[in-house]
């Protein structure tokens, strides 16, 4: 699939880091570095416009390393890019942390899946067919 970017940032287009990776990392594009201190959240800029296809989102998602080894994370997960978006990609990070960490110019602040999505048509109704589960919701199997 080919997408139109407009990349404004001085570092390369996103990429696949393997043949099979989903994601591609997304970096930060700063000016100069950037704290966040616990519990802190800022939004940062990635220098990256794209145009995405109809039926197709693209998902922010936080990097498995900053969350593990420095509880930096997105806000708002996963992050949304409409297709009829055409603003600048901004990451909403979040530090859950108990330390300051720092965001420098060019570091992999999250990564991005290209996914596709279905437009729903809302059939009322007045009851639902019944399920093997029903109502049961959040712990009602008792399972581990």
């Amino acid at each position: 699939m080919k997408i139109k970017i407009v990349n404004k940032s001085h570092h390369a287009l996103p990429r696949y880091a393997t043949a099979l990776s989903a994601g591609m990392d997304i970096r930060a594009n700063l000016s100069e570095p950037v704290e966040l201190k616990p519990l802190e959240r800022k939004l940062v800029p990635t220098g990256l416009y794209i145009a995405l296809p109809e039926g197709y989102e693209a998902q922010m998602r936080p990097r498995s390393g900053l969350a593990i080894k420095h509880g930096i994370t997105l806000l708002n997960t996963p992050g949304t890019i409409d297709a009829d978006y055409r603003g600048e990609i901004g990451i909403i990070l979040i530090n859950l942390s108990s330390e300051p960490f720092v965001i420098n110019d060019g570091e992999r602040i999250c990564q991005m899946v290209i996914a596709s999505h279905a437009k729903v048509e809302w059939q009322p109704e007045e009851i639902l067919e019944d399920t093997e589960r029903g109502a049961g919701g959040f712990g009602h199997t008792g399972k581990n």
